[in-house]
């Protein structure tokens, strides 16, 4: 259904809502539909298929996912007065098998365990039994399900496309064909706009002077295989090649695949199963990769030559600790390989190593001419713990003194400064932060609300002194602006185009007001859309007094104080932030007077707010959450008991456990492929990623750690003589990192789980 569905694989989704009454109805006939449709519209317009140029600490999200839902019946205060049809047939059991699970002395039964075999035909069975009663229980919300649809595509622009942007002598871009659902990559000689230099250039690399040559089509890939999933793409530093990886059955074993961009042919070559990076030498024939072993962790690097059969692929590094990942990239101007340090230049001269490998310590290495300029949170002194939390600072070194155990420090910052990202061109640094520096006399970007959040484009050519950011507000539609920075100046080069679901006509916005106006070129400005929806950012007091970001949206024509229903976001893990940027999507909800609300629980953030999220601490995002959905009720903006939440995987852990700890604070709340047998996962170390997990959640084989997990485990905490909320859950069958189902009922309650991470349709 949505257009932005990167799976179109036969499934068995399943989904679960046992009580269709007042908020509960809408919030999953709404959410069903709404499921991020058209998402990928400014998803495109942030760079991510061409170049390895993605924020430096930006963590992968490394996710497990199972499955719930409960039933009851329970009067909830003043629901909208609305009659619905129940299917004839009762909710599905599964068949109980006793089984006894124990750890650290203690014992527990789970007689769902038998689910962990997914080929069981009973198994199979069920899962048709739960989707067949799903279909029965929805049907009467097809009419509405096909009214949001048609808000949601009315609202998408007619063109969906990136702006160009300049590498060598050709500019790349993306666009999605008309009638077509997945993107084109595609580039054109920048010799055809202008410049005898740039004519030369591209003459010089062998390309003629075409408006438009298509590099990757996802669309031609889907109609060959069924589905498509595109991981790395890179172009060779030559422009002659382009290589990346492909999932073409949904299994996440991705494959290596390197096209000739002058004739368009694939290079034939043996296959190479779960290749997850990659990274070009300077000769642009020769290609290092990285490759998972049986539990999805990329843990070896080799390197094959364009042209080669890939029968002798040569190892260059292996990675035997399996609580470490591998990532290989190249420097921002092409002439070091970083996995350690690599000369592109001579790539099978072996390998240097920068720093010393540390507990939690991360190194970020680019390179300037004849230094390495490096981002670390390594510990500043021998007696510092490593295991404390510490913020990023910026060192450097002489390329030739890569061996000296003294580094210049460049720029150490004080304690309430936090750098989060690095890039470098041939004249500039460019440094994210959250505080300001003064004594380094920088230039500032000026943003339209303090709502709005700055994310770093792709930025790949090295020789250009301009900076492209996306900037990202939940009332103002992703703005792309280029900051030239030598002569300091921003120009808006795109913002997405959004029409009204009803009249085809421009929403009402208005142009914000900016600092340093005078540095904008022409007179572009950028819309935004806060005369119509309210947005602001509160801070609420946790349990043990820390305050916790809570940011809240609402229509400010449809939204009544103390009667309107709502619907609070969270995630809180792997260092990741709420995403709170403009989705057209939220409309449908928005105008008909709900409120939309995120939580930035511990967990997620920075280096700090993420680690007092983490282990030991995990508790503290569940505690968050709950404080800021009561702070919605208790200060008017969601009436009391028509309080909905959501989360996706890690968040719907959150969700679950907040669930169980406080059972009459929600009504409702959509899970998508949430993890939530979490101690039993964490505890079989034969699970894909499990062990790299054990960093997030703490590992349950240390007593005191399995007590924690065991404490807020969802699935293992459903109170037996609750009333819980309702519980619409979508998930996948197909799944290559986790594959057991656990269904497990209390007194009346049928209580579904399923630890089965998931694409989902």
């Amino acid at each position: 259904m949505a257009a932005n569905c990167i799976a179109k694989k036969p499934v068995v989704c399943l989904s679960f809502l046992y009580q269709k009454k007042g908020l509960n109805y809408q919030l999953s006939t709404l959410l069903s539909s709404l499921s991020d449709f058209g998402r990928h519209t400014m998803a495109m317009a942030r760079p991510f298929l061409l170049t390895s140029r993605v924020s430096t600490l930006r963590r992968v999200q490394i996710v497990h996912s199972f499955l719930f839902s409960s039933v009851c019946r329970r009067g909830q205060p003043s629901p909208p007065s609305t009659s619905f049809s129940l299917p004839s047939e009762s909710p599905p059991a599964a068949t109980k098998v006793p089984f006894a699970a124990s750890a650290h002395g203690r014992t527990w039964q789970d007689p769902y365990h038998w689910m962990r075999k997914t080929a069981d035909p009973d198994f199979i069975d069920h899962l048709r039994r739960e989707n067949t009663y799903a279909a029965g229980f929805m049907v009467d919300t097809e009419q509405l399900q096909r009214t949001l649809v048609r808000e949601m595509r009315s609202r998408l622009p007619a063109k969906v496309s990136t702006p160009p942007e300049r590498w060598g002598p050709w500019l790349y871009y993306q666009y999605i064909p008309e009638g077509k659902e997945y993107p084109v990559l595609c580039r054109r000689s920048e010799a055809s706009d202008s410049g005898f230099v740039n004519k030369l250039l591209c003459f010089a690399s062998g390309h003629s002077e075409r408006k438009e040559q298509i590099l990757l089509d996802w669309n031609e890939i889907a109609e060959q295989y069924g589905y498509v999933h595109v991981g790395a793409c890179r172009v060779s530093p030559d422009h002659n090649f382009i290589a990346y990886t492909v999932d073409v059955n949904g299994s996440e074993q991705f494959l290596l695949r390197i096209k000739d961009l002058g004739d368009g042919s694939i290079v034939q070559r043996s296959e190479v199963e779960g290749v997850v990076s990659l990274a070009w030498a300077r000769d642009g024939r020769t290609l290092f990769y990285t490759v998972s072993d049986e539990n999805q962790r990329p843990y070896r690097v080799l390197c094959t030559e364009v042209g080669s059969d890939g029968t002798n692929d040569m190892p260059v590094y292996t990675e035997n600790d399996s609580s470490f990942c591998v990532d290989i990239t190249s420097t921002k101007d092409g002439k070091f390989i970083t996995v350690y340090v690599i000369d592109a230049a001579y790539p099978l001269d072996g390998l240097d190593r920068i720093c010393k490998r540390m507990p939690g310590v991360q190194v970020f290495v680019e390179h300037h001419y004849d230094s390495f300029y490096i981002l670390t949170n390594a510990p500043l002194s021998e007696n510092k713990e490593s295991s404390s939390v510490r913020s990023y600072y910026l060192i450097t070194c002489k390329v030739e003194h890569i061996h000296l155990p003294d580094l210049q420090r460049i720029i150490v910052p004080s304690e309430d400064v936090s750098f989060h990202d690095m890039d470098i061109f041939n004249q500039h640094l460019v440094l994210s932060k959250r505080l300001d520096v003064e004594d380094l006399n920088p230039w500032y970007f000026p943003v339209p609300t303090d709502l709005c959040s700055i994310a770093p484009g792709s930025n790949h050519d090295f020789m250009s002194s301009v900076y492209r950011v996306v900037l990202s507000s939940p009332v103002m539609p992703d703005v792309i602006v280029d900051y030239n920075m030598s002569e300091q100046t921003f120009s808006i080069v795109h913002q997405e185009e959004i029409k009204s679901a009803d009249t085809h006509e421009h929403l009402v916005s208005e142009c914000s007001e900016v600092k340093n106006d005078k540095n904008f070129i022409g007179v572009e400005r950028w819309e935004d859309f806060s005369s119509k929806y309210y947005c602001e950012r509160k801070q609420v007091i946790s349990h043990d007094g820390i305050k916790v970001p809570l940011t809240i949206m609402y229509s400010r024509n449809a939204w009544k104080k103390g009667e309107s229903p709502g619907l609070l976001h969270g995630y809180g893990a792997y260092g990741e932030a709420m995403d709170t940027s403009w989705c057209s999507d939220r409309l449908s909800l928005l105008d008909r007077g709900w409120v939309m609300a995120f939580a930035d629980v511990r967990g997620g953030g920075d280096s700090s707010w993420h680690e007092s999220g983490t282990g030991l601490t995990k508790p503290n995002s569940i505690h968050d959450f709950l404080s800021c959905a009561s702070f919605l009720i208790d200060k008017g903006y969601v009436h009391n008991g028509q309080l909905g939440a959501t989360g996706t995987s890690a968040g719907g852990l959150l969700v679950g456990a907040a669930i169980n700890m406080k059972t009459d604070l929600f009504c409702a709340a959509i899970l998508k492929v949430p993890f939530l047998d979490v101690c039993n996962s964490l505890m079989d170390p034969s699970l894909s990623l499990t062990i790299l997990d054990y960093e997030e959640f703490g590992n349950p084989h240390i007593e005191k750690q399995f007590e924690c997990i065991r404490s807020y485990s969802p699935y293992d905490n459903i109170p037996r003589a609750a009333c819980l909320p309702s519980v619409l859950v979508t998930a996948s069958y197909n799944d290559s990192r986790q594959t057991a189902l656990i269904t497990l009922p209390f007194s009346s309650l049928p209580v579904c789980w399923m630890n089965t991470n998931a694409n989902m349709v």
